[in-house]
């Protein structure tokens, strides 16, 4: 009789296992949004009043991408599924637990488009892969206090973070949404401690499993990439945006790898784009999956076909700055980057190490439609972070060279509000450190806030006669370089470091206006560096490499 019953238990067990793992997620879109009792002339009734002023402010229209999905479509599947998971209005689509019978219904619905597998069950706790987030080999160590500010200082240095503070932009009245795979005991750790005193974490929400209230129990890449916006402890770690609000999201499933991620981290920019949000920063990528079927080849990087992607796009056209990594899958093929850094209007972001060099693991492009990609580079190798309450160690990734360039950007976006998204953009791009050559290694470069906030031009309205600037070669060795400025036969110049510190500055004479000053660095410089020239009223700021 024990035997029967162990038999019977077991066969239960199997039933039980069979029927959850056939309760497939799947991504049902609808044909239209019919009429409901949402109108886009009450925007009010599903935009916050900082959504609707961030459209007003870009001259954005209000349309159907923002309506809610229809109750009346969901009225129709809902009594054909096991459970609506969410909506995502953007997509037009319920994401739902199903069975393959309940999935032939709902297709022969008239209101339906198309029905697609995202996800197979739901899986245990437990059970990793994370190749979706953008980490390459961690490198730990904990950070001794008396170099720590020595040792974050490099990476804030190289995009003019120091600098930033200096002018007194921390992000203040800005709002980030951070899209990641969770934010472990981001609760208790000192750099990210005001977060919570002061009440500037003003939402969050778990997009993989949406029953859990509790983003900071798992997972703690979220964490480490949220670090490097908000951190402000000076022991430890200061980063770009200490001072800004933020909206904490989980998309990515680290359990397992589906399309049903692509799905939530467009719910989650709705989400974030309904709160005003003005930033996205995501450290996540997509190009292979569990379920090879799902997979995307080098043809789909073009920023339209990827479920992500077109999220990216509607957020951008929203007038949301979304900012992501590039990818970590190498640059010894073309195309190697993930989605959704392959949209248009955003900026995906690939990474370099100390000495300048592209980060051997950052994803290159172009996207298939030929656009450059990455957009921008900066550290992504060795870079300072927090990943638990015990102390701050380093990492590498393109995940992590993301969330820099946000808190830069949010910096500007405190300085700057009246400038429009694109405009924002197009300085950001424009101090690139090789904007005016950009590649599929390092795009536009690496960004400079000087360069970004107040322009390579200052205090100037050139004259037809002042020849075009030309400084070369540019990289130097610093031992031969040659400038071609302005119109007489003496100037004067300033060498700054990336924290903004003069560290040299000099008188140049030259015979002719038709030659170039030739000058030489009388000490070993190495890195990135901004000139300054100076001819009566004009000046002039560039970007200076010296290896």
């Amino acid at each position: 009789m024990e035997n029967i019953n162990k038999i019977i238990m077991l066969a239960c067990f199997c039933l039980l296992g069979g029927l959850v793992q056939a309760q497939d997620r799947y991504a049902i879109r609808y044909k239209y949004k019919p009429n409901t009792a949402y109108s886009l002339d009450q925007p009010e009734a599903f935009l916050t009043a900082d959504a609707i002023q961030r459209r007003s402010h870009e001259g954005i229209p209000i349309d159907s991408l923002d309506l809610p999905v229809s109750p009346c479509n969901i009225d129709q599947i809902k009594p054909l599924v096991k459970e609506i998971i969410y909506q995502s209005k953007w997509m037009n689509a319920s994401v739902v637990t199903a069975t393959e019978e309940q999935v032939k219904l709902i297709d022969k619905l008239a209101i339906v488009d198309t029905v697609e597998l995202v996800a197979r069950g739901f899986y245990e706790e437990g059970k990793r892969s994370g190749g979706n987030l953008l980490q390459s080999n961690v490198s730990i160590r904990i950070l001794s206090r008396t170099s720590a500010e020595e040792d974050y200082a490099y990476q804030n240095g190289l995009i003019g973070i120091s600098e930033m503070h200096q002018e007194g932009l921390t992000g203040e009245g800005v709002k980030i949404a951070v899209l990641d795979g969770g934010f472990m005991n981001a609760d208790k750790i000192s750099g990210l401690q005001h977060l919570f005193d002061n009440e500037q974490i003003i939402a969050t929400k778990d997009f993989v499993k949406p029953w859990s209230n509790d983003v900071f129990r798992t997972e703690n890449h979220g964490t480490a990439a949220l670090s490097l916006i908000a951190s402000n402890d000076p022991e430890n770690l200061v980063s770009g945006a200490y001072d800004a609000s933020y909206i904490l999201c989980i998309t990515e499933d680290v359990a397992s790898e589906y399309r049903i991620e692509e799905y939530n981290w467009s719910r989650a920019a709705e989400y974030a784009d309904s709160l005003g949000t003005d930033i996205i920063s995501s450290s996540l990528g997509y190009r292979f999956y569990d379920d090879p079927r799902m997979d995307y080849d080098i043809e789909d990087l073009d920023g339209k076909t990827a479920i992500i992607s077109q999220a990216a796009n509607i957020a951008s056209s929203k007038g949301i700055i979304v900012i992501t990594s590039a990818g970590n899958a190498g640059n010894k093929t073309a195309s190697t980057i993930s989605v959704p850094a392959d949209a248009e209007g955003i900026l995906a972001i690939g990474s370099v190490d100390k000495n300048l060099e592209a980060s051997s693991f950052s994803s290159i492009g172009p996207s298939a439609d030929g656009r450059i990609k990455p957009d921008l580079t900066t550290l992504g190798r060795g870079v300072w972070l927090w990943h638990n309450e015990n102390g701050t160690s380093t990492s590498n990734g393109t995940s992590y060279s993301a969330p820099q360039i946000a808190g830069l950007v949010a910096g500007i976006r405190q300085g700057r509000p009246e400038w429009k998204k694109e405009e924002l953009l197009g300085y950001l791009l424009a101090s690139g450190s090789q904007a005016e050559d950009p590649d599929n290694y390092y795009g536009y470069g690496i960004p400079n806030f000087h360069l970004a906030y107040f322009g390579q031009v200052l205090d100037v309205e050139k004259s037809p006669e002042i020849y075009q600037t030309k400084i070369y070669p540019n990289p130097t060795d610093g031992r031969e370089f040659f400038i071609q400025f302005g119109a007489q036969n003496n100037c004067h110049y300033l060498l700054y470091d990336t924290q903004g510190q003069i560290v040299t500055k000099d008188r140049l004479s030259r015979q002719s206006q038709k030659e170039p000053y030739e000058m030489e660095f009388k000490r070993k410089l190495s890195g990135l560096y901004i000139i300054e020239l100076q001819e009566g009223n004009v000046r002039e700021r560039h970007k200076v490499f010296i290896q």
